[in-house]
């Protein structure tokens, strides 16, 4: 077929029911996106989709009909096709998720399945999926996803991308990973509302009930794959320390956003002081955004300086936070208690430009979710305190980013 076959047509090619390009606006460009499954003809039609979600759907549907030449094409074109099956792309699936013409490629488990988790789980998982056969679980309750808020059923997504990380770094076989989403209902009105939404219809499961079906999705996992690692994706603030600190300790588990972000921009931080000449021991870092990414950062940032020779007392206190409250300091009321270890007696600043001046940073973090929280005047207060500022925008998808690069070496 050629460019010009229809995308009911290119749904054949992969084995996907055809339906109308109505129910899917893009899918009436995704005439061009038809799946040619030897290696020169997926780059080529990965290549002729015009638009980065047609892309991500291309790909998902050559996942779907040919696994070893998706495999051999994301592996040898991984850093030109990476950006379409997770960050920044991934976001827009997420969102999207229940109208894409897509297989999820990973396990539900639902709010209903209480009490029988680990049945569903042996049940749902692909054939080739043994007991004790798996490396890794990449889990999402879908209430944090990226900085797009709380995404239903749509977080899947996410798990289904991330997990695909552990197969292009990390050389783990993708048979031995498995995507899994706990749909617990979501707070999303918009999805609630949509008549095509596939996730629970229903609010977020909270308290002890909630709790229970995490130790029940655990307490299997241990059962099931006792040797499989277990990362925790996009978790809502009010859960994700919780969880991390009740399973560390039991299993072998992370929490992604808190400890991985965190692993790699304390790297960017050191390679960024190495460009300057710096020592780490002499930095002052000022989050914008208090949550799971910008905390875990800090703490890792405080370990660092631990190792350098500084006190515990004394690493905690180059990190400095600020909030949607401003500043996160000693005299603020009713701090949620991952923020009271950076909770300094100094005297609280409403916003960012005032805390910058008052703390005088030499690293801007931005973890805030906020585009555009890093103006030109942001910009230009850090550039007049420091010959050579750190500037890290960290927020994604790129349309969260607090500025982007052009804008920070004005």
């Amino acid at each position: 077929m050629g460019c010009g076959a229809s995308a009911q047509a290119a749904q054949a090619t992969v084995g996907l029911p055809a339906k109308s390009t109505e129910d899917y606006p893009a899918e009436q460009a995704l005439s061009s996106v038809e799946v040619d499954l030897p290696h020169s003809g997926a780059i080529i039609g990965f290549r002729n989709a015009s638009k980065p979600i047609e892309k991500y759907v291309y790909l998902r549907q050559l996942q779907q009909q040919d696994a070893a030449s998706f495999y051999r094409l994301l592996m040898s074109n991984s850093m030109e096709i990476m950006p379409y099956v997770y960050t920044p792309t991934v976001g827009e699936a997420c969102q999207t998720y229940h109208k894409l013409p897509i297989t999820t490629q990973g396990v539900y488990i639902t709010a209903d399945d209480a009490g029988r988790v680990g049945e569903a789980l042996r049940r749902r998982a692909p054939p080739h999926v043994a007991e004790g056969s798996l490396s890794v679980v990449v889990v999402t309750d879908s209430e944090r996803i990226l900085g797009l808020g709380d995404l239903g059923a749509g977080g899947m997504g996410i798990a289904e991308g991330k997990i695909l990380l552990y197969t292009v770094c990390a050389g783990v076989a993708p048979t031995l990973c498995l995507p899994v989403c706990l749909d617990v209902g979501t707070n999303n009105r918009e999805l609630l509302d949509d008549p095509g939404y596939k996730g629970l219809r229903r609010e977020r499961l909270t308290g002890e009930a909630y709790d229970a079906l995490v130790e029940e999705f655990m307490t299997e996992m241990r059962s099931w794959q006792p040797r499989c690692l277990v990362q925790f994706e996009d978790f809502g603030n009010t859960n994700a320390f919780r969880i991390l600190e009740k399973y560390r300790h039991v299993q072998l588990c992370f929490n992604d956003d808190i400890q991985g972000t965190a692993c790699v921009a304390l790297a960017g931080i050191l390679s960024a002081l190495r460009a300057t000449g710096c020592d780490l021991l002499d930095q002052k870092v000022l989050f914008m955004g208090a949550g799971e990414a910008g905390t875990g950062i800090g703490e890792l940032i405080a370990m660092a300086l631990e190792k350098g020779g500084l006190s515990h007392e004394d690493a905690m206190r180059r990190c400095h936070f600020l909030d949607s409250k401003g500043l996160v300091c000693k005299s603020r009321d009713q701090l949620q208690p991952h923020k009271m270890a950076f909770a300094h007696d100094i005297p609280y600043q409403p916003d960012l430009i005032s805390a910058i001046r008052a703390i005088r940073p030499t690293i801007l973090v931005g973890v805030s979710a906020t585009a555009g929280a890093f103006n030109e005047e942001a910009v230009t207060t850090m550039a007049a305190i420091n010959a050579r500022p750190i500037i890290m925008p960290l927020s994604n998808p790129t349309s969260k980013a607090e500025c982007t690069f052009e804008q920070a070496v004005l």
